[in-house]
């Protein structure tokens, strides 16, 4: 998992989303495209719903299994983080800036486990970090984690998120 630090070694704390993310060194991936009949992304007034982001390069599972079972929490947070810059690549290709995001609102965080106890919080935060270092501690959303059986693809983790956008 990629820690989001400028060149002197900071977390970057200044400047937009786009400005912090080149700080950062951090170069998204294509956005991915829909698995099935829906879209990526929806926005209705001043608010962007992102549907499912999976730890996926185009449409590879990038990880598989369950954490507890089959990977390790750190593997599970690595994949939250991977699901994470998928959530910034949909997000950038449906406004044409990450600018335009003046909120993060919500971020579910869905984790596949064997039903043992595994440290969902850590997991979650492999994603909700990315986007507060990206967006801004004043950005910092609300978060639901969930346990589940299984995920799509057999992947372990995926967020979906909400964002309040400018005009």
């Amino acid at each position: 998992m990629q820690k989001q630090i400028d060149q002197e070694g900071r977390h970057p704390s200044s400047g937009n989303a786009e400005d912090r993310l080149a700080a950062a060194g951090i170069d998204l991936p294509s956005a991915p495209t829909p698995f099935g009949a829906y879209v990526p992304a929806v926005r209705t007034g001043n608010l962007l719903f992102l549907s499912g982001m999976l730890p996926t390069v185009g449409h590879e599972a990038k990880f598989r299994g369950r954490v507890g079972r089959e990977l390790t929490a750190e593997q599970g947070a690595s994949a939250a983080y991977a699901a994470a810059l998928n959530v910034l690549a949909v997000a950038r290709q449906a406004l044409g800036s990450l600018d335009r995001v003046t909120r993060v609102v919500r971020l579910g965080v869905y984790i596949a486990a064997d039903g043992e106890p595994v440290d969902q919080p850590k997991i979650a935060d492999a994603a909700s970090e990315l986007l507060r270092d990206i967006f801004g501690q004043d950005k910092v959303s609300v978060r639901l984690v969930f346990g589940v059986a299984s995920l799509p693809l057999g992947v372990p983790v995926e967020l979906e998120a909400i964002f309040e956008i400018a005009g």
